[in-house]
């Protein structure tokens, strides 16, 4: 916001000489705009940051699912959208209205209330994670010295609205998903924060936008990114998987496996409150996506970026790239993996991904403390290996008994 207020003057004169064209209303409006007073200043400055996350987010949002759905198309040897406007490019919209107008089925024995509420608080939390996101130099909605702090804290109360959805619907499908999300968030949250914790030891701050300047700098502002180190990178593995769990992203997708208990928590809804839910499980994935670029990919970062307008653009323009990049990982990865077990899910989070995120912890200190580069390359390398392959060759060791299914009589 301060970045804001600070070009806002600046954007305000350019915007009063294109106005000044215009007959009649256009010359007022432009006198204005040419001297604001402090308190309009002020308001452009908060309001920019507002509309910025209530509007370009979930456009990407929009044109995430489009393109989704053509690359899975691609991987699975079909087309995909291709027959509302050309190449399928207004299937987004096509979608959202034929949602919006569909029937809102609820259950006679669910809780009403609760029903209604849950997909509304899904959304919530989801598009206050974008508050803290620094999308370029200077640019975030709100610079919070706890930024990573608050987006933890609020991207698990996302999980509540998952279990309000199952439990109001009464029905046993649902709460099975409910629980199955419960789960799944809490023991995945734990491995994802301490893998956190690595980049908050390295960067000395828990602010989103310190964590991006700590990594400005170096060759063509890109060599003293976080995912450069070995460290980072393990970092940057362990909380990638962690943050596709808590968005429940394929193959984590087990609260909603339609294999196993037809849809979920969301079994019982329809129309719209279904796609509210939709919505806030791609925002979760788009804003964790943010997150990620954030710690461990330099943030806005890179070749040109700086301060000034120029340099705000190009670093918008790298962190938007970066983004991209994500989205597009998170979509290969659903075209290409299959869905694991929920056992094999809780196995994993518990037996390799939490020991591994603590081994990375004490890797960040290693990395601290032994200040000759080279030498702090080796050991801290050397250290991940070892417990790599030690803690792969304990699940691998397993003794995993065959399953037995029973139907009832």
């Amino acid at each position: 916001m301060d970045q804001v207020y600070k070009v806002a003057p600046q954007l305000l004169k350019f915007l009063s000489h294109l106005l000044g064209w215009l007959p009649w209303i256009g010359k007022p409006i432009a006198g204005f705009l040419s001297n604001p007073p402090g308190w309009f200043l002020l308001a452009v400055a908060i309001a920019v940051p507002i509309l910025f996350v209530v509007a370009v987010f979930p456009g990407i949002f929009a044109y995430t699912t489009l393109v989704e759905r053509k690359a899975l198309g691609r991987i699975q040897n079909r087309i995909g959208p291709n027959r509302v406007g050309r190449w399928g490019i207004l299937q987004p919209i096509a979608d959202g209205v034929k949602l919006l107008i569909k029937e809102d089925i609820v259950p006679r024995s669910a809780d009403k209330f609760v029903h209604f509420l849950a997909p509304v608080i899904a959304v919530i939390p989801s598009v206050l994670l974008f508050s803290v996101v620094p999308v370029g130099a200077g640019l975030v909605p709100v610079d919070l010295n706890i930024g990573i702090l608050f987006a933890f804290a609020i991207s698990t109360a996302s999980v509540l609205a998952l279990f309000m959805g199952g439990w109001a619907s009464r029905n046993k499908f649902s709460l099975l998903g409910a629980m199955r999300a419960v789960a799944q968030v809490v023991s995945y949250e734990v491995p994802m924060v301490l893998a956190a914790v690595a980049v908050v030891m390295a960067a000395g701050s828990l602010s989103t936008l310190a964590i991006a300047k700590a990594q400005s700098g170096g060759i063509l502002n890109i060599s003293h990114w976080f995912v450069f180190r070995p460290w980072g990178f393990v970092g940057f593995v362990l909380f990638t998987i962690g943050a596709m769990a808590e968005s429940a992203r394929t193959p984590f997708d087990i609260p909603e496996a339609e294999s196993e208990i037809i849809a979920g928590y969301h079994t019982e809804y329809s129309g719209f409150k279904f796609a509210l839910f939709q919505l806030g499980e791609y925002l979760a994935s788009i804003a964790m996506a943010g997150i990620t670029v954030t710690m461990f990919l330099g943030g806005y970062n890179g070749p040109g970026s700086g301060p000034g307008i120029l340099g705000g653009l190009i670093s918008m323009f790298w962190f938007f790239a970066k983004l991209g990049g994500m989205i597009v990982l998170t979509i290969w990865i659903r075209g290409t993996w299959p869905r694991v077990r929920v056992d094999q899910l809780m196995s994993f989070a518990w037996k390799v991904l939490l020991p591994m995120s603590i081994v990375n912890i004490v890797a960040v200190g290693m990395w601290h403390y032994i200040t000759i580069r080279p030498i702090a390359w080796v050991v801290t390398t050397l250290w991940l290996v070892l417990w790599f392959v030690t803690l792969s060759k304990l699940a691998a060791s397993e003794n995993i008994e065959k399953r037995e299914y029973r139907y009832a009589s």
